[in-house]
Protein backbone atom coordinates (compact mmCIF):
# COMPACT_ATOMS: atom_id res chain seq x y z
CA UNK A 1 0.00 0.00 0.00
CA UNK A 2 1.21 3.15 -1.19
CA UNK A 3 1.84 5.67 1.71
CA UNK A 4 1.72 9.68 1.41
CA UNK A 5 5.46 9.58 2.40
CA UNK A 6 6.21 7.90 -0.42
CA UNK A 7 3.72 9.69 -3.20
CA UNK A 8 6.16 12.44 -4.21
CA UNK A 9 9.19 10.51 -5.17
CA UNK A 10 6.51 8.59 -7.64
CA UNK A 11 6.13 11.89 -9.04
CA UNK A 12 10.07 12.37 -10.09
CA UNK A 13 10.27 11.81 -13.91
CA UNK A 14 13.67 10.40 -15.65
CA UNK A 15 14.66 13.33 -16.79
CA UNK A 16 16.48 12.56 -20.10
CA UNK A 17 13.90 10.11 -20.41
CA UNK A 18 10.96 12.28 -20.30
CA UNK A 19 12.71 14.54 -22.34
CA UNK A 20 13.50 12.34 -25.25
CA UNK A 21 9.83 10.92 -25.65
CA UNK A 22 8.55 14.26 -25.53
CA UNK A 23 10.92 16.00 -28.19
CA UNK A 24 10.39 13.22 -30.51
CA UNK A 25 6.13 13.56 -30.04
CA UNK A 26 6.64 17.01 -31.00
CA UNK A 27 8.53 16.40 -34.14
CA UNK A 28 6.67 13.18 -35.10
CA UNK A 29 2.97 15.57 -34.45
CA UNK A 30 4.80 17.80 -36.95
CA UNK A 31 5.58 15.60 -39.54
CA UNK A 32 2.88 13.84 -39.65
CA UNK A 33 0.90 16.61 -39.93
CA UNK A 34 3.30 17.57 -43.07
CA UNK A 35 3.25 21.16 -40.86
CA UNK A 36 6.18 23.74 -41.28
CA UNK A 37 6.49 23.68 -37.46
CA UNK A 38 4.38 25.02 -34.24
CA UNK A 39 2.51 28.56 -33.17
CA UNK A 40 2.58 29.33 -29.48
CA UNK A 41 1.09 31.58 -27.21
CA UNK A 42 4.20 32.59 -24.56
CA UNK A 43 2.04 34.38 -21.45
CA UNK A 44 5.35 34.39 -19.05
CA UNK A 45 4.46 31.02 -17.06
CA UNK A 46 6.46 28.06 -16.96
CA UNK A 47 3.80 25.70 -18.83
CA UNK A 48 4.15 27.84 -22.39
CA UNK A 49 7.97 28.15 -21.56
CA UNK A 50 8.43 24.54 -21.34
CA UNK A 51 6.03 23.94 -24.16
CA UNK A 52 8.25 26.09 -26.45
CA UNK A 53 11.25 24.80 -25.02
CA UNK A 54 10.56 21.07 -26.05
CA UNK A 55 9.47 22.37 -29.49
CA UNK A 56 12.74 24.17 -29.91
CA UNK A 57 14.60 20.50 -29.49
CA UNK A 58 12.13 19.15 -32.06
CA UNK A 59 11.88 21.27 -34.75
CA UNK A 60 14.34 24.12 -34.26
CA UNK A 61 13.86 27.85 -33.31
CA UNK A 62 13.26 28.54 -36.89
CA UNK A 63 10.21 26.46 -36.85
CA UNK A 64 8.89 27.76 -33.78
CA UNK A 65 6.90 30.86 -33.50
CA UNK A 66 5.72 32.35 -29.95
CA UNK A 67 3.20 34.89 -29.31
CA UNK A 68 2.76 37.71 -26.31
CA UNK A 69 -0.78 38.09 -26.24
CA UNK A 70 -1.65 40.61 -23.43
CA UNK A 71 -4.62 42.46 -22.23
CA UNK A 72 -4.67 46.28 -20.68
CA UNK A 73 -4.37 44.50 -17.28
CA UNK A 74 -2.03 41.78 -17.32
CA UNK A 75 0.80 42.46 -15.29
CA UNK A 76 4.29 44.13 -16.47
CA UNK A 77 5.70 40.88 -15.21
CA UNK A 78 4.18 38.45 -17.78
CA UNK A 79 5.72 40.49 -20.73
CA UNK A 80 9.15 40.71 -19.33
CA UNK A 81 9.41 37.12 -18.40
CA UNK A 82 7.77 36.08 -21.46
CA UNK A 83 10.56 38.11 -23.19
CA UNK A 84 13.27 35.97 -21.14
CA UNK A 85 11.98 33.17 -22.20
CA UNK A 86 11.92 33.88 -26.01
CA UNK A 87 15.55 35.13 -26.23
CA UNK A 88 16.93 31.64 -23.70
CA UNK A 89 14.93 30.04 -26.47
CA UNK A 90 16.64 32.58 -29.09
CA UNK A 91 13.09 33.03 -30.83
CA UNK A 92 11.31 35.89 -32.05
CA UNK A 93 8.42 36.76 -30.03
CA UNK A 94 5.44 38.76 -31.73
CA UNK A 95 2.96 40.51 -29.67
CA UNK A 96 -0.49 41.03 -30.24
CA UNK A 97 -2.72 43.24 -28.07
CA UNK A 98 -6.17 41.91 -27.49
CA UNK A 99 -7.05 44.51 -25.30
CA UNK A 100 -9.54 46.21 -28.43
CA UNK A 101 -11.40 43.41 -29.40
CA UNK A 102 -11.91 42.14 -25.52
CA UNK A 103 -13.28 45.78 -24.88
CA UNK A 104 -15.39 46.50 -28.23
CA UNK A 105 -16.94 42.83 -27.19
CA UNK A 106 -18.00 43.91 -23.45
CA UNK A 107 -18.56 47.46 -23.99
CA UNK A 108 -21.39 46.87 -26.92
CA UNK A 109 -22.74 42.68 -25.05
CA UNK A 110 -21.99 43.06 -21.22
CA UNK A 111 -20.16 46.12 -19.92
CA UNK A 112 -21.31 44.53 -16.42
CA UNK A 113 -19.38 40.76 -17.31
CA UNK A 114 -17.75 39.47 -14.39
CA UNK A 115 -14.26 39.01 -14.16
CA UNK A 116 -14.18 34.88 -14.72
CA UNK A 117 -16.40 35.97 -18.59
CA UNK A 118 -13.80 38.20 -19.16
CA UNK A 119 -11.01 35.58 -18.31
CA UNK A 120 -12.52 33.09 -20.42
CA UNK A 121 -13.23 35.70 -22.83
CA UNK A 122 -9.40 36.30 -23.25
CA UNK A 123 -8.27 33.03 -23.41
CA UNK A 124 -10.66 31.88 -26.10
CA UNK A 125 -9.76 35.13 -28.20
CA UNK A 126 -5.64 34.50 -27.74
CA UNK A 127 -6.49 30.73 -28.87
CA UNK A 128 -8.40 32.13 -32.00
CA UNK A 129 -5.35 34.42 -32.69
CA UNK A 130 -3.23 31.24 -32.75
CA UNK A 131 -5.06 29.56 -34.85
CA UNK A 132 -5.42 32.48 -36.88
CA UNK A 133 -1.63 32.59 -37.28
CA UNK A 134 -1.27 29.01 -37.63
CA UNK A 135 -2.85 28.81 -40.70
CA UNK A 136 -0.93 31.42 -42.24
CA UNK A 137 2.63 29.89 -41.12
CA UNK A 138 1.20 26.44 -42.30
CA UNK A 139 1.54 25.32 -38.71
CA UNK A 140 -0.01 23.52 -36.20
CA UNK A 141 -1.19 24.81 -32.55
CA UNK A 142 1.78 23.54 -29.93
CA UNK A 143 -1.12 22.88 -26.11
CA UNK A 144 0.40 24.07 -23.14
CA UNK A 145 -2.33 22.73 -20.35
CA UNK A 146 -0.73 20.41 -17.72
CA UNK A 147 -2.10 16.97 -16.33
CA UNK A 148 -3.35 18.98 -13.13
CA UNK A 149 -5.08 21.21 -14.79
CA UNK A 150 -6.67 19.27 -17.14
CA UNK A 151 -7.91 16.83 -14.47
CA UNK A 152 -8.79 19.55 -12.19
CA UNK A 153 -10.96 21.59 -15.12
CA UNK A 154 -8.67 24.08 -14.35
CA UNK A 155 -9.12 25.57 -18.10
CA UNK A 156 -11.16 27.11 -20.68
CA UNK A 157 -12.87 25.41 -23.19
CA UNK A 158 -12.14 26.19 -27.04
CA UNK A 159 -9.46 28.70 -24.98
CA UNK A 160 -6.29 27.58 -23.32
CA UNK A 161 -7.41 24.11 -23.26
CA UNK A 162 -7.64 24.12 -27.14
CA UNK A 163 -4.68 23.32 -29.31
CA UNK A 164 -3.75 21.02 -32.81
CA UNK A 165 -1.28 19.03 -30.24
CA UNK A 166 -0.40 18.94 -26.71
CA UNK A 167 3.20 17.98 -24.92
CA UNK A 168 2.31 18.87 -21.25
CA UNK A 169 -0.64 17.25 -20.97
CA UNK A 170 0.29 14.09 -19.29
CA UNK A 171 2.63 16.06 -17.14
CA UNK A 172 1.32 16.93 -13.26
CA UNK A 173 2.40 20.30 -12.18
CA UNK A 174 5.58 19.53 -10.29
CA UNK A 175 6.88 17.10 -13.31
CA UNK A 176 6.76 20.92 -15.64
CA UNK A 177 8.45 22.57 -12.96
CA UNK A 178 11.17 19.29 -12.92
CA UNK A 179 11.55 19.39 -17.09
CA UNK A 180 11.65 23.08 -17.05
CA UNK A 181 14.48 23.31 -14.66
CA UNK A 182 16.24 20.13 -16.39
CA UNK A 183 16.16 22.15 -19.41
CA UNK A 184 17.50 25.91 -17.97
CA UNK A 185 14.92 28.08 -18.33
CA UNK A 186 14.61 31.29 -16.73
CA UNK A 187 14.67 31.14 -12.42
CA UNK A 188 11.97 33.83 -12.54
CA UNK A 189 9.97 31.76 -14.48
CA UNK A 190 10.23 28.61 -13.12
CA UNK A 191 10.14 29.65 -9.34
CA UNK A 192 7.11 32.53 -9.60
CA UNK A 193 3.77 31.70 -8.62
CA UNK A 194 1.48 30.48 -11.02
CA UNK A 195 -0.94 32.81 -12.47
CA UNK A 196 -3.29 32.79 -15.11
CA UNK A 197 -2.82 36.29 -14.98
CA UNK A 198 -6.45 36.85 -16.36
CA UNK A 199 -7.18 40.02 -13.24
CA UNK A 200 -4.15 41.44 -11.39
CA UNK A 201 -3.30 39.95 -8.40
CA UNK A 202 -4.54 36.60 -9.82
CA UNK A 203 -2.82 33.15 -8.75
CA UNK A 204 -3.68 29.61 -9.47
CA UNK A 205 -3.60 27.99 -6.06
CA UNK A 206 -5.21 30.95 -4.44
CA UNK A 207 -8.42 30.67 -6.84
CA UNK A 208 -8.25 26.66 -6.47
CA UNK A 209 -7.80 26.41 -2.79
CA UNK A 210 -5.14 24.61 -2.33
CA UNK A 211 -1.42 23.90 -3.42
CA UNK A 212 -0.14 22.27 -6.46
CA UNK A 213 1.88 19.66 -4.61
CA UNK A 214 -0.60 18.59 -2.87
CA UNK A 215 -3.32 18.69 -6.05
CA UNK A 216 -0.47 16.77 -7.73
CA UNK A 217 -0.34 13.78 -5.23
CA UNK A 218 -4.01 13.83 -4.72
CA UNK A 219 -4.91 13.46 -8.34
CA UNK A 220 -1.99 10.64 -8.67
CA UNK A 221 -3.58 8.82 -5.93
CA UNK A 222 -6.98 8.76 -7.26
CA UNK A 223 -6.58 8.52 -11.19
CA UNK A 224 -3.00 6.54 -11.20
CA UNK A 225 -3.22 4.65 -8.52
CA UNK A 226 -7.18 4.06 -8.87
CA UNK A 227 -7.79 4.80 -5.48
CA UNK A 228 -11.27 6.18 -3.71
CA UNK A 229 -11.71 9.35 -2.15
CA UNK A 230 -11.85 7.96 1.35
CA UNK A 231 -8.41 5.87 0.93
CA UNK A 232 -6.69 9.11 0.11
CA UNK A 233 -8.27 10.83 3.35
CA UNK A 234 -6.91 7.91 4.56
CA UNK A 235 -3.50 8.78 4.33
CA UNK A 236 -3.14 11.64 5.96
CA UNK A 237 -4.58 14.81 2.82
CA UNK A 238 -6.83 16.91 4.67
CA UNK A 239 -10.53 15.75 3.95
CA UNK A 240 -11.70 19.28 2.65
CA UNK A 241 -8.92 19.54 0.06
CA UNK A 242 -9.48 16.25 -1.19
CA UNK A 243 -12.96 16.48 -1.59
CA UNK A 244 -12.77 19.72 -3.38
CA UNK A 245 -10.57 18.18 -5.41
CA UNK A 246 -12.47 15.58 -6.28
CA UNK A 247 -15.36 17.76 -7.12
CA UNK A 248 -13.82 19.84 -9.33
CA UNK A 249 -12.50 16.51 -10.99
CA UNK A 250 -16.04 15.72 -11.36
CA UNK A 251 -17.91 18.60 -12.53
CA UNK A 252 -15.59 19.69 -15.48
CA UNK A 253 -14.98 16.12 -17.05
CA UNK A 254 -16.84 17.64 -19.49
CA UNK A 255 -13.85 19.80 -20.84
CA UNK A 256 -11.29 17.11 -21.60
CA UNK A 257 -14.06 15.30 -23.93
CA UNK A 258 -14.71 16.17 -27.27
CA UNK A 259 -18.31 16.71 -27.96
CA UNK A 260 -21.17 14.20 -27.25
CA UNK A 261 -22.77 12.94 -30.44
CA UNK A 262 -26.17 11.57 -30.41
CA UNK A 263 -25.78 7.98 -31.95
CA UNK A 264 -27.88 6.94 -34.72
CA UNK A 265 -25.54 4.19 -36.85
CA UNK A 266 -23.11 1.75 -35.33
CA UNK A 267 -19.85 4.14 -35.92
CA UNK A 268 -20.55 7.51 -34.08
CA UNK A 269 -17.82 9.20 -33.82
CA UNK A 270 -15.61 9.42 -30.41
CA UNK A 271 -18.50 6.52 -29.64
CA UNK A 272 -17.58 3.90 -31.47
CA UNK A 273 -14.45 3.58 -33.53
CA UNK A 274 -11.98 6.12 -34.98
CA UNK A 275 -9.65 6.12 -38.17
CA UNK A 276 -6.35 4.40 -36.99
CA UNK A 277 -3.87 7.13 -36.69
CA UNK A 278 -0.94 6.37 -39.14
Amino acid sequence: MIRKGEVAARLVLHEELALSALTSFVADAVATAGARGVTVGLSGGIDSALAAALAVRALGRERVFPFFMPYRSSSPESARDAAAVAATLGLALATCDITPQIDAYFSAVDPEADAVRRGNKMARERMTILFDQAKKLGCLVLGTSNKTEILLGYSTVFGDNASSFNPLGDLYKQQVWQLSRALGLPREVVDKRPSADLWPGQTDEAELGFDYETADEVLYLLFDQGLLPDEVVERGYPEPTVHRIVALERANRFKRRLMLIARLSGSAINLDREIPRD
